[in-house]
């Protein structure tokens, strides 16, 4: 695939929204999440329990895509996404890593994850809709930073666009992307457990959530006491590692 240069011309209208989804999509993004389950209840996949735990299984084999894509990422050559002060900022060109393969792995890593979790979901609307919301998020957000970087980096950005899908990774490259270059795993339980905890929690909840719908909340004791063991479990390691970042153990991972 032609691999896609920036649109210096895009319209102000998608850069303002770029800037506004960059600076609140911590909060925004989880909220679009949670009304869209609400708003759409789970379904049954074809009316089916067995096709429904099949489909549940398909969406987390998809979360878990995208983990292991951000665990690559960061792994090799992280790059932190929160800019400066909300807003979009970059030190340094980073073309190395998974970032030689795709322009923007990190977004593609959270664009399966939120997949995934609407997959298990299992509402049709919930997932349509979704995807057109996050779609235009993801896109708005890269049109900004897109931006950004040509001003900063100018030809030297272009030419990496140029070399570069923005999206869907070129394989081919990850080799010579990767040369020389050793996974760094300390980095990747510093820099990730909050996101594993965010859509495991996500998850759990989903599960619970589909069981009270379908099976009233007798029904949905199990679920519901699986998910709370689930979370605290996960809890209980994020704060584990937290400590462990913040009294310096795993300080050689730090970006």
């Amino acid at each position: 695939m032609e691999p896609a240069l920036p649109r210096t011309g895009s319209p102000s209208g998608l850069l303002a929204w770029g800037d506004f989804f960059f600076r609140y999509r911590n909060s925004v993004f989880p909220l679009v999440l949670a009304g869209l389950c609400i708003l759409f209840p789970p379904r049954l996949a074809g009316g089916s329990l067995v096709l429904d735990r099949w489909l549940d299984l398909v969406g987390l084999a998809v979360v878990l895509a995208g983990q292991a894509l951000r665990a690559a990422v960061i792994g090799f050559a992280y790059i932190k996404r929160g800019g400066r002060n909300k807003r979009v900022y970059a030190a340094s060109l980073v073309t190395t890593g998974l970032f030689g393969v795709c322009r923007n792995p990190l977004y593609l890593g959270n664009a399966l994850i939120i997949a995934g979790l609407l997959i298990v979901h299992g509402n049709p609307a919930a997932c349509l809709f979704g995807l057109l919301f996050f779609g235009f998020a993801y896109r708005s957000i890269v049109a900004t930073e897109e931006r950004f970087l040509v001003g900063k980096f100018g030809a030297g950005y272009l030419d990496y666009c140029r070399s570069v899908p923005r999206w869907w990774p070129d394989l081919g490259r990850f080799a010579e992307a990767t040369e020389g270059m050793t996974f760094d795993w300390r980095r990747v339980v510093a820099n990730d457990y909050g996101t594993v905890f965010t859509w495991v929690t996500a998850v759990s909840l989903l599960f619970a959530y589909e069981g009270a719908y379908n099976a009233g909340p007798a029904g949905a004791a199990p679920r519901l006491l699986a998910a709370a063991a689930l979370i605290l479990s996960v809890g209980a390691l994020a704060l584990t590692i937290r400590h462990l970042k913040k009294s310096g153990r795993l300080a050689a991972a730090q970006t």
